[in-house]
């Protein structure tokens, strides 16, 4: 039995959802537009405010299923209606970053700079060169342009140095010793 998967969406004042007999869903909302495709073995009803998810059978693959749509489901209401952000910081010297329209530069200290292609559903903002405001309506789009970015120079840990997330603790090392 699932607990998540039980569990009713909650649906805002400002969010409509579309159930099509095809098992497609389309969320809309004051941010934007989500849609996603249902599971085999799992059908959803909208009543008034909330939206509930039931499994045709007992199947171990749609009992599985059944948590996970729920959870995306409410990913694209959240989304929808307030949108999701993550904060990444750069530490070093000489390290900064800069939107030029589409794309990110970034100083990392390499030889070249970094250029990343901003997706279009995503709004990447810069205050004082090193933090980085990452923000879109679809969570799992905004989680890997995090990620993605931060790939380029992770967190080294004898200085420091590096792309971290802004609630990240890097573990510092001791470096050598003379004897």
């Amino acid at each position: 039995m699932s607990r998540i998967g039980n569990k009713p969406v909650t649906l805002p004042a400002k969010v409509k959802v579309n159930l099509s007999p095809d098992r497609s869903v389309q969320v809309e909302g004051p941010k934007g537009k989500l849609s996603w495709q249902l599971p085999e073995g799992i059908e959803g009803k909208v009543e008034g405010e909330t939206l509930t998810l039931e499994r045709k059978s007992e199947n171990r693959q749609v009992r599985a299923l059944h948590g996970l749509a729920r959870a995306l489901l409410n990913n694209m209401v959240t989304g929808v209606n307030t949108g999701f952000t993550r904060n990444l910081e750069i530490q070093g010297v000489g390290f900064k970053a800069a939107v030029q329209g589409q794309k990110l530069n970034l100083s990392l200290g390499f030889s070249h700079p970094v250029v990343f292609d901003i997706p279009k559903d995503i709004k990447i903002t810069v205050n004082e060169n090193t933090k980085l405001v990452i923000e879109g309506i679809d969570r799992q789009l905004v989680g890997q342009v995090a990620a993605n970015i931060r790939a380029y120079y992770p967190p080294e840990p004898y200085k420091g140095k590096g792309v971290r997330y802004s609630d990240e603790q890097v573990r510092r090392k001791e470096g050598k010793t003379v004897q």
